[in-house]
């Protein structure tokens, strides 16, 4: 177990010091920096589509769904963030008691 737990701790500093040991040509190359735009939109999107039909081992569509698309119309209405947080959370309530 503490073997893992230090490979898996090396790994991740050699991964970043590989990250930093770029040079600035390749880092500052168009398309890497529109992928490096993208990455961390990738990453939350698929954390919340996992957190919101994710069940377990299953998929699930309950009232975590309706919350979620809440939100998408809350935010292409380009309303405010604590709008679209507490909106969200509102209308899953009200589905989870309905």
């Amino acid at each position: 177990m503490w073997a893992a737990v230090l490979l898996a701790g090396i790994g991740c500093y050699l991964l970043k010091l590989a990250g930093l040991s770029l040079p600035e040509r390749v880092l500052s190359h168009p398309t890497v920096e529109r992928v490096a735009d993208l990455i961390p939109v990738a990453l939350l999107a698929a954390l919340v589509a996992v957190q919101v039909v994710a069940d377990g081992t299953s998929l699930t569509l309950d009232a975590r769904v309706l919350g979620l698309a809440f939100a998408v119309v809350a935010l292409l209405l380009r309303m405010p963030f604590l709008v679209v947080v507490v909106g969200a959370a509102v209308v899953a309530a009200l589905a989870r008691l309905v």
